[in-house]
């Protein structure tokens, strides 16, 4: 995924947790005697298959596992207000922890190698991502019924140091679940460690006229009119960005994280994806969580990408395979402040996965970028490694516990909350 660089035959050493070399056949046999000697705890023969960076879920809600398909075919408002505020509010942070736990055994056989969590209890999250593996980005998720932005601070200053595999970014859940003086109070947090601001943001059509009833202007433009934006950071779906709110945003070099698996089911709209690139912004793809896509399949959400484009813009070349696997690898790190695990790059993060071309659905090897893409799948995952550790390999799992032991825990949470 380096810029202007094309598949090639080749090798890759790990060291620790970082990619120690990439070279070619060629590179390795024209260098032959200067190549230290190594001895490897292990290697793996690759085969024919595919090594490339993983995939980003740059927007995702991991413990709402326990709400898969339990509060489906209901419009975004009633779904949060009547089936989805009212169960969270009974989760334990062990819940938690062990909810975290089953969304992560999806991601790794799903190739996703760091997401980008906003939930409750950001440590039960941090310590589940720690266990198993992850490499995980939280987000902040002050709203008027959880979290406080002190809180907010605290767990920012606290978290970016807890563990390599972890970070933390400033963020609210969305203007519609903030009063006036929350919105005030978090945008001081902002200005104070002058950090990157993360949200949900016009998301529905609904969501924007009440905050133009409300205040008398969109979100993009009261967010922006208290400071919130001064510092860059991203919004999550965009789904009905006006122009003027592009401009603020692009200006402010915010990224932009689509979600349309979520945004189709809840018929929220197809966002702009084709006018945001044209733009120059950083475009990123994540699953939002397992309640409302209910899949955490980033295959999915790329070829929905590529495809929901085409239909807004009724134009069939209007995103490009390229552009889609480029979002969902060097987007999604650019958008969750991960610049050091974008490309499979000597000194980079190993976090890798590797894709089986053996498989019907990527034969023949026309073109492996377009067959990943329209016509890939989490079966095609073979190996997924962070940094430096495979956490799954040919259907085993190495992140610390057996998977019988947790589907058995996630259904009793589940039995437990919602009866």
């Amino acid at each position: 995924m380096e810029v202007g660089e094309e598949i090639f035959r080749g090798e890759v050493w790990i060291k620790n947790e970082n990619i120690a070399y990439v070279g070619t056949n060629s590179d390795i046999a024209e260098a032959g005697p200067a190549i230290p000697h190594i001895k490897w705890d292990f290697e793996i023969d690759c085969g024919d298959n595919l090594l490339m960076p993983g995939l980003k879920n740059a927007h995702t809600h991991s413990a709402m596992t326990f709400l898969r398909s339990y509060a489906d075919d209901l419009p975004l408002s009633e779904w949060l207000n009547t089936k989805v505020f009212p169960y969270e509010a009974k989760l334990s942070s062990g819940d938690i922890y062990e909810l975290t736990r089953l969304a992560v055994m999806e991601y790794v056989t799903s190739g996703v190698t760091s997401i980008f969590d906003m939930y409750l209890n950001p440590d039960a999250i941090a310590e589940s991502c720690r266990d198993t593996g992850m490499r995980c980005v939280l987000c902040g998720n002050v709203n008027d019924h959880t979290s406080s932005p002190e809180k907010m601070a605290d767990e920012y200053e606290r978290l970016n140091e807890f563990n390599p595999l972890i970070s933390y970014r400033l963020g609210m859940h969305a203007e519609y679940t903030c009063s006036k003086n929350l919105l005030e109070r978090i945008a001081k947090v902002v200005q104070n460690y002058k950090a990157p601001f993360y949200c949900h943001m016009s998301e529905t059509a609904s969501e924007v006229e009440s905050c133009k009833e409300r205040y008398g202007k969109t979100p993009g433009l009261l967010l922006n009119e208290l400071g919130m934006f001064d510092y860059g950071g991203g919004i999550f779906h965009g789904v009905h960005l006006t122009d003027e709110e592009m401009d603020i945003l692009q200006e402010k070099k915010f990224s932009v994280i689509t979600n349309p698996g979520s945004n189709l089911k809840l018929a929220s709209g197809i966002a702009p994806v084709s006018k945001l690139i044209k733009k120059g912004f950083n475009v990123a793809i994540g699953t939002d969580g397992p309640a409302s896509n209910n899949a955490l399949d980033m295959f999915r959400e790329m070829y929905l990408v590529a495809t929901l484009a085409k239909i807004r813009d009724n134009d069939a070349v209007s995103v490009d395979a390229g552009k889609v696997l480029a979002m969902a690898t060097i987007g999604g790190a650019k958008a969750m402040g991960l610049d050091d695990a974008d490309t499979l790059t000597a000194g980079k993060l190993a976090d890798i996965i590797l894709i089986d071309l053996a498989k019907p659905n990527m034969q023949p090897e026309n073109n492996i970028v377009k067959n990943i893409v329209y016509s890939g799948g989490k079966s095609n995952v073979l190996m997924t490694m962070v940094g430096g550790k495979i956490l799954y390999h040919n259907g085993s799992y190495n992140i610390g516990e057996r998977p019988e032991v947790i589907y058995e825990n996630c259904n009793k949470i589940a039995e437990r909350i919602l009866g």
